[in-house]
């Protein structure tokens, strides 16, 4: 039952825009966090968070923690909401969400911590 819930918070966030940390990004952020992540120096990591895997410019990485904070916060409510924790929340996106949207040649740090290119 409490998969279940989790199941169901899970999905909540992501229709609110969490897989993005769209509420805590403006679309220029956006934009950066993007070209990195096509460019390779940031991906998807299994506890629901972006990682930088390369040096990156400040406000490359000033945009990754603002999407990381909006998470951090969705993944607090969603836990909430299911009677869990928030990292188990965001792992939880993580393979329901975040991963299935990587795209081809994109990096993500699997849970042993080691970066794959998909």
């Amino acid at each position: 039952m409490a998969y279940r819930k989790l199941f169901i918070a899970v999905a909540a966030a992501a229709a609110l825009g969490v897989a993005g940390g769209v509420m805590a990004q403006t679309a220029g952020q956006k934009a950066l966090v993007d070209a990195a992540k096509a460019e390779g120096t940031v991906g998807e990591q299994a506890d629901g968070y972006l990682g930088v895997r390369t040096q990156v410019e400040p406000e490359t990485r000033a945009a990754v923690e603002a999407v990381n904070n909006g998470r951090r916060e969705a993944y607090t409510r969603s836990a909430s909401q299911a009677g869990t924790t928030p990292a188990v929340a965001g792992s939880r996106m993580f393979e329901t969400q975040l991963l299935p949207r990587i795209s081809s040649g994109q990096w993500y740090r699997n849970a042993q911590g080691q970066w794959v290119q998909k």
